[in-house]
């Protein structure tokens, strides 16, 4: 933790008051020393230093009572304002906060120069998947900048303790000391009326988990004031009917002044013990917080606050507060705190200085290398028509490595078409460009030997005695052998728990692993991920269920700004493993028949994105999926649970490999790719075709992230020279992306002697009832058409 030096100095006694005196000053301290960096941090961004900053300034005595019950242990799922916290918490240095604000690949220790500043995370896995201790640390999910999106994490955070104190999880001694760890998450007041925030106060009601919920409030969301935004202006006493009754249901909520010293540290004190204590979720509203230099440094705050507005934040600035506070209480002096605000404010001077020269040291040397290859090149004839390129260097004030490989690609261009070539200003332009590229394309998923991709493959095994079952049975006989050997499995969704889903993959397994391994939740798709992602992050193994594919958009924020980027956001040093089993493709209506895969593997790059044929395919997956440390989406065939397949021997321990397309059926004339419930659909087309005299080569692709790491399909397409993409997606979307890797990434072009097609589902939702799916999706007749058609063009039928 950041000291004061001059708390020793001011008070010499070790006495119980002496050490109060002494700890007073140390807060008054940090609440200089983080003012002092939001201030520094404007003028960085403001003189070009840095790109954009949203600062703390304002939260810094609320932070720093947070901060003295914040335990080891503890967890903070947070709002990109809590800097004072990290100071106070010891979890951040000043040299830190500025290497995050300048961007520093090297020196930003929470994610690599990949989040704005005030995006922490602290570690929790080490650089070759083995998760750390996290009992005996302060930990900090990875945050993330969208308005509210911490909630949901947070309460899987808090999820977890009551996992871990309400049953006996083997070798969880890393992860939780008896489920005593509480969950903090922070938020700004205008955020509450984003739905995930209700979502998750309900939620965590119902659940009744160790989490704390601490509500800044400046009064506006950025100009909005919040009698705009939130019932009765005030967020305790819009959630009065959450209040904790005599039946113990519902929550603490508290309120306190953020410029209050005394009310802050008795309100924090009682609300973390009994939160600690009870697994009951409490609320605090910290009101009457100030923002003194406005929303961001992209703006003003004048432009919507009124004069008596800004006069009241200057007169009730919780430091100036505190600060008058000390002195009524005659715990320092005037010029003991005049003393104290100096030492913090050289302090703060001396890190960012000691970041800044940290961060600009490596550019200066590249500046030098660039500037003296553009000497040598400015020697050469015709050189003058670089003149002007190569003299403008010496105007980039402060420039990144982007800024100097853009000149030295610049003068690259101009000096070819001049005739002029420098293998040294190559090299450069190459060299930087891959330390560029490697600095931003790592962790996006595991790269050590937990990766899904990394996991043994082993087949399933058939014998003469292999029973033919139902679909459903497949997953159920799966589901049953991994909640039995792992005991950090856990299930749940809307009808999981007690009818063992809507088809039957968990049937019976509430009744035989008990309500705390296998159980519903209510309709909040948004906080069901959350509550995985959280729990997941804390060593668990959820298994989270959307009941369709449809309804993942309700959790769509969750995955894609969350889960998706965790391990990305935070340069590798988080994970969160979590898998999600959801149902699509075919069945009836616009809403129980969604196939918007294109949709996924746009936006979920980072998730593992599965899509089995059936559910032997989907069971292999799942089992893939729990031994690696990747996350991923399952989407089994909605119409497939009642189909009969053939129990593999060795359900549980067979898996299937990621990124590795299956051939389904050999064939020469044409390549036929496609995945989920299309897979059925064209077997049956490329039997007929055969009637036809057309051989088909029909490959499974059964991932999409990834997708054909080894190249399977170019090499169908080498022998074939045709290419059909069949996809129930609707046109441009996962078959647009398919045909973008195949052709593109795979080189498949130049293998092709007639036009690669597309064959989907129409532009439209499918309708309900039987006409609605044969005359919008695509059909056997449809398949063998397109296939008829593509033969008859290259003169082959």
């Amino acid at each position: 933790m950041i000291k004061t030096s001059l708390s020793e100095k001011l008070v010499s006694s070790n006495d119980e008051y002496g050490q109060f005196k002494k700890e007073v000053l140390n807060d008054y301290y940090l609440c200089t020393l983080s003012r002092e960096a939001s201030l520094l941090a404007r003028k960085e961004v403001l003189t070009g230093k840095a790109k954009f900053g949203i600062i703390g300034d304002g939260k810094e005595l609320p932070q720093v009572v947070m901060a003295k019950y914040f335990k080891k242990g503890d967890w903070r799922s947070g709002y990109y304002r809590d800097q004072t916290f990290m100071f106070a918490a010891g979890l951040s240095s000043i040299e830190d906060f500025f290497a995050q604000l300048y961007a520093d690949t090297e020196n930003d220790p929470f994610s690599g120069g990949r989040q704005m500043n005030c995006h922490y995370a602290t570690p929790t896995v080490s650089p070759s998947g083995e998760w750390l201790d996290m009992v005996n640390v302060k930990n900090v999910s990875s945050d993330i900048s969208c308005t509210g999106g911490q909630m949901a994490r947070a309460l899987g955070l808090a999820f977890a303790s009551k996992q871990y104190r309400e049953r006996k999880i083997e070798n969880s001694d890393i992860f939780s000391k008896n489920g005593n760890e509480v969950s903090f998450v922070t938020i700004g007041d205008a955020s509450t009326s984003e739905g995930v925030f209700w979502e998750t106060i309900n939620a965590a009601t119902v659940l009744k988990v160790p989490l704390i919920t601490c509500v800044w409030d400046d009064g506006y969301g950025i100009s909005v004031p919040k009698e705009l935004q939130t019932a009765k202006g005030s967020i305790s006493e819009a959630l009065e009917g959450f209040t904790l009754n005599k039946s113990g249901e519902g929550m603490y909520i508290y309120k306190a002044k953020a410029w209050d010293y005394q009310e802050l540290c008795a309100v924090f004190e009682e609300a973390v013990a009994m939160v600690r204590e009870n697994h009951i979720p409490a609320l605090i509203h910290v009101e009457e917080v100030t923002q003194p230099q406005g929303h961001s440094t992209s703006g003003s705050h004048e432009r919507y606050k009124s004069a008596e507005r800004l006069q009241w934040e200057a007169n009730f600035d919780c430091v100036k507060k505190f600060g008058e506070w000390i002195l009524q209480n005659g715990i320092a002096s005037e010029e003991d705190l005049l003393a104290i605000g100096e030492e913090a404010k050289n302090f703060v001077k001396e890190g960012k200085t000691k970041a800044w020269d940290t961060y600009n040291a490596p550019i200066k040397h590249i500046i030098s290398e660039l500037k003296e290859i553009f000497d040598v090149i400015s020697l050469s004839p015709d050189s003058e028509q670089l003149g002007k390129l190569i003299s403008d260097f010496d105007t980039i004030i402060n420039p990144n490595l982007s800024e100097l490989v853009q000149k030295a690609r610049r003068v690259k261009l101009k000096a070819k078409t001049l005739g002029i070539e420098n293998e040294k200003l190559n090299d450069f332009i190459n060299k930087y460009t891959e330390i560029g590229n490697a600095r931003y394309e790592s962790n996006l998923y595991s790269s050590n030997s937990f990766a899904a991709i990394n996991v043994p493959v082993i087949p399933p095994i058939y014998s003469d005695s292999s029973k033919k079952i139902n679909g459903y049975q497949i997953l159920n006989a799966f589901f049953d052998k991994a909640v039995e050997r792992d005991d950090k499995i856990i299930a749940f969704g809307e009808d999981v728990g007690q009818i063992g889903d809507v088809n039957q993959g968990f049937a019976g397994l509430q009744e035989k692993y008990g309500e705390d391994r296998v159980f519903d939740v209510g309709i909040r798709e948004w906080t069901i991920i959350g509550q995985g992602i959280g729990a997941s992050m804390r060593g668990l193994r959820p298994i989270t269920e959307i009941q369709y594919l449809d309804y993942i958009t309700y959790a769509f924020s969750a995955l894609t700004d969350d889960l998706a980027t965790v391990r990305f956001r935070s340069n590798g040093i988080q994970q969160a493993p979590l898998i999600i089993r959801t149902r699509g493709h075919r069945l009836e209506g616009i809403w129980h028949a969604g196939s918007p895969m294109g949709m996924l593997v746009n936006s979920m790059k980072g998730i593992c994105l599965c899509v089995p044929r059936n559910m032997v395919q989907a069971a292999g997956m799942y089992n893939t999926l729990l031994q690696s440390n990747d996350p991923g989406i399952v989407v089994e065939c909605l119409n497939g649970y009642r189909l009969k397949e053939v129990l593999p021997d060795n359900v549980g321990e067979y898996t299937v490999p990621f990124g590795v397309p299956e051939t389904i059926i050999s064939g020469s004339d044409l390549t036929l790719v496609t995945y989920g419930s299309c897979v059925k659909l064209a077997q049956k087309a490329c039997q007929l075709l055969l009637e036809h005299g057309i051989s088909v080569e029909l490959i499974d692709v059964q991932t999409l992230l990834p997708f054909d790491l080894e190249h399977t399909i170019v090499e169908s397409v080498k022998r074939t020279s045709r290419l059909l993409i069949l996809d129930e997606d609707v046109p441009g979307g996962a078959s647009a992306y398919i045909m973008k890797e195949v052709l593109e990434s795979q080189n498949g072009y130049i293998y092709l002697d007639s036009k690669p097609e597309t064959l989907t589902a129409k532009d439209h939702r499918t309708p309900f009832g039987s006409d609605g799916d044969y005359f919008t999706k695509p059909g056997i007749e449809d398949i063998m058409e397109k296939v008829i058609d593509m033969m008859t063009e290259a003169g082959l039928v």
